[in-house]
C-alpha cells in the first residue's frame, strides 16, 4: 500500500475550500433571488438590520447575480484545476487524469455546491438570504468594477436584438405580479376563494368601468317629477331604494335626485299633506359621470364629492344606468344585501348540475359566484356573450357551444335574452 504523499493535503483541502465557496454562492443565489420582498421589507420595517442589507442586495438584482456568477464560476473552474493537477501528479500526464478529473469534480460540484446549498435555501429562503446578506455585500462591492463592465457587455448585445434589459423595462406591473401571487396561493390551498375574490377585486378596481357593473336604464326606478304628488309620494315610500331619479317629460331629461330621508322630513314639516311638497326644492343636483370612468376613478370621486350615488350617461349625454358606492364596495367583498335587497334571482342552481341563469346577469357576477373564467372583455352580460359569440340573436331552443360550455336559449322577449341554461361540457348528457 503507498504511503499518502503530505503533498496532497494542500490541494484537497483548497478542494473543499472552494467546493464550500460554490456551495456559498449557489445557495446564496437561491435565496437571494427567491426571498420574498414583501416579507424582507416587512422585516426592514420591524428594524431587522439583516433584512435591510438584503433589501439593498436585491435592490439592484442585475448586479447581485453577476457578481455571484462571476464567484461561482471562479470558484469551480480553479477547484477543477487544481484536481486536473492532483491527478496528473497521480497517474502522470495522460488522457485519464483530465476525464477521472471532470467526472469527480462535476459529482462533487453538481451533489454538494449545488443541489444540497440550493435545496436548502429554497425551503428557507429568507433566513438563508439574511444569513448570508453581510458576506455577499462584501462580495458585490469587490467585483462590483467587473460586473459594471460585464453589465454593460451584456445591454449592449441584447440591444442588438431589441432586448431592453433596463431597470424600467418591467413586463409585469405591480397589480399584475400581486394578482398573480394571490392566483398561485389560492391554486396552492394557502388563500381561500373568499380572500382572494377580495383581493383580486381591491386590484382590479382600476382596469373596471361603471358600465361594466351599473344598473341599466332599463333595471332604474325613476319618477316623473309632474305625476300626482300623493302618488309620487306613494310610490317613493312603497320603493325599496333610498335614492331614485326625478325626470321631467322625458326619462333622459333627469332633474334631480329624491332622497327618502329628504322626502321624510318635507313630509313631516307638510304635516303628512303630500300636495304642499316642492319636489324640485327638496331634489338634490344629479350627478353624472361618464361611462367610461374606472371604478378606483369613480371610488375616488365619491370620496372627494361625499356622494353614494351617480348617473352614467354615454357621450351623446344619454342616460345609460346608474352607479352606487355599495356596487363598487360589491366588486371588492362581494353581495351586500340588507333587509331591503331582494333575494338575487339571477342564477339559479339545477339537480342536473346545470345552472339557469337570466340575460342580464353580469359575466363578472357569474365567474365569481361559480369560480368559472368567462371572459368578459367583449361583453358584460350573459346575454351579450351568447350574442358576440353566435354572432346574431338566438331564438329559444338554440344550443350554442363555446368556452367550455354549453348554453341553451330558455327565454327571449323582444330582441332581449331573459334566460339561459348554462351547462359544463363535461356534464352536458350524450346525444
Amino acid at each position: 500500500m503507498t504511503d499518502f504523499d503530505p503533498a496532497f493535503v494542500l490541494p484537497i483541502v483548497s478542494i473543499v475550500f472552494l467546493l464550500l465557496l460554490s456551495a456559498f454562492f449557489s445557495g446564496s443565489e437561491t435565496a437571494l433571488t427567491a426571498t420574498s420582498k414583501a416579507r424582507i421589507h416587512r422585516l426592514e420595517s420591524d428594524g431587522n438590520g439583516r433584512a435591510r442589507q438584503v433589501n439593498e442586495l436585491i435592490r439592484d438584482r442585475e448586479r447581485l447575480i453577476g457578481a455571484i456568477l462571476l464567484g461561482n464560476n471562479l470558484v469551480n473552474i480553479l477547484a477543477t484545476s487544481i484536481a486536473t493537477s492532483l491527478l496528473i501528479s497521480i497517474f502522470g500526464a495522460t488522457g485519464l487524469a483530465n476525464v477521472v478529473a471532470t467526472a469527480v469534480m462535476t459529482v462533487l460540484v453538481l451533489v454538494f455546491a449545488e443541489v444540497t446549498p440550493k435545496t436548502a435555501a429554497i425551503a428557507r429562503p429568507e433566513g438563508f438570504a439574511m444569513l448570508v446578506a453581510p458576506l455577499m455585500r462584501i462580495v458585490v462591492i469587490l467585483f462590483a468594477p467587473v460586473t459594471r463592465v460585464v453589465q454593460m457587455v451584456v445591454r449592449g448585445f441584447l440591444h442588438l436584438f431589441g432586448l431592453d434589459v433596463s431597470r424600467d423595462s418591467a413586463v409585469l406591473s405591480a397589480h399584475e405580479e400581486l394578482r398573480g401571487a394571490v392566483d398561485l396561493h389560492h391554486s396552492e390551498g394557502r388563500v381561500d376563494k373568499e380572500a382572494r375574490d377580495l383581493l383580486r377585486g381591491a386590484l382590479e378596481l382600476d382596469d373596471l368601468r361603471v358600465e361594466e357593473i351599473m344598473i341599466h336604464r332599463k333595471s332604474i326606478e325613476i319618477l316623473d317629477i309632474d305625476m300626482p304628488k300623493r302618488e309620487l309620494v306613494e310610490t317613493a315610500l312603497q320603493s325599496p331604494h333610498t335614492r331614485l331619479p326625478l325626470y321631467r317629460e322625458n326619462p333622459d331629461d333627469i332633474v334631480g335626485v329624491l332622497h327618502a330621508k329628504d322626502l321624510l322630513r318635507a313630509l313631516w314639516q307638510a304635516g303628512a299633506k303630500p300636495e304642499e311638497i316642492d319636489f324640485e326644492a327638496i331634489a338634490r343636483a344629479p350627478y353624472f359621470v361618464p361611462e367610461t370612468t374606472t371604478l378606483q376613478e369613480q371610488l375616488d370621486a365619491f370620496k372627494l364629492k361625499q356622494e353614494h350615488f351617480a348617473l352614467v350617461v354615454d357621450e351623446y349625454g344619454a342616460l345609460m344606468g346608474l352607479v352606487t358606492l355599495e356596487d363598487i364596495l360589491e366588486e371588492i367583498v362581494g353581495e351586500i344585501e340588507d333587509e331591503y335587497d331582494s333575494p338575487v334571482q339571477g342564477v339559479r342552481p339545477q339537480a342536473d348540475g346545470s345552472l339557469n341563469v337570466d340575460g342580464d346577469v353580469t359575466i363578472r357576477d357569474l365567474n365569481r359566484a361559480m369560480d368559472w373564467t368567462l371572459p368578459d372583455d367583449e361583453a358584460v352580460t350573459v346575454a351579450g356573450l351568447i350574442i358576440h359569440e353566435a354572432q346574431c340573436i338566438p331564438d329559444v331552443g338554440q344550443t350554442f357551444s363555446f368556452h367550455g360550455f354549453l348554453f341553451k336559449i330558455l327565454r327571449r322577449r323582444r330582441n332581449q335574452i331573459t334566460g339561459v341554461k348554462i351547462t359544463a361540457l363535461e356534464q352536458a348528457p350524450a346525444d
